[in-house]
């Protein structure tokens, strides 16, 4: 898979269609960043008007997972990635369109070269989503294992 928005995108209604229902879609994808966007609609409601935490959820590990993913494409090494943990914080609620940022690609570049080295590796990325007015609504934090095979 190449790692353009539009074939993420792609990637998302067959791989993971709960993700491509709910609206998330990538939008920007580098060596340094992975961003992506979600607009509050019906589909990822909760009772109290604003986005389900686990659509941010889907979102925000996105962000993080596609840096991870994209490393380890460049370094031509056979590895595997697991999510082992994640934390998030909540601060406002989430309406409108909601923009996710992951901007640790040296963190997820430094994680592949580790695992090159010393077998098995994690690494804590972060995740801020912002809203329209540029505040930060959550925050999420997944905690990425890679083995080398």
């Amino acid at each position: 898979m190449r790692y353009t928005p539009n074939s993420i995108n792609r990637f998302l209604l067959y791989k993971l269609p709960a993700a491509w229902l709910t609206g998330v879609r990538v939008s920007v994808i580098n060596d340094l960043k992975c961003e992506v966007k979600v607009r509050f609609r019906w589909i990822n409601q909760n009772p109290f008007r604003s986005m389900y935490w686990a659509v941010q959820g889907m979102a925000a590990e996105l962000t993080t997972g596609m840096l991870v993913m994209k490393k380890i494409k460049e370094s031509n090494s056979n590895i595997s990635m697991l999510l082992v943990g994640n934390k998030s914080n909540y601060f406002k609620k989430a309406t409108g369109k909601i923009k996710f940022i992951c901007d640790e690609g040296e963190n997820a570049k430094e994680l592949i070269n580790l695992t090159k080295v010393h077998k098995t590796h994690k690494v804590w990325l972060k995740a801020k989503g912002i809203d329209e007015s540029g505040d930060i609504v959550s925050e999420f934090y997944f905690e990425w294992s890679c083995k080398s095979r």
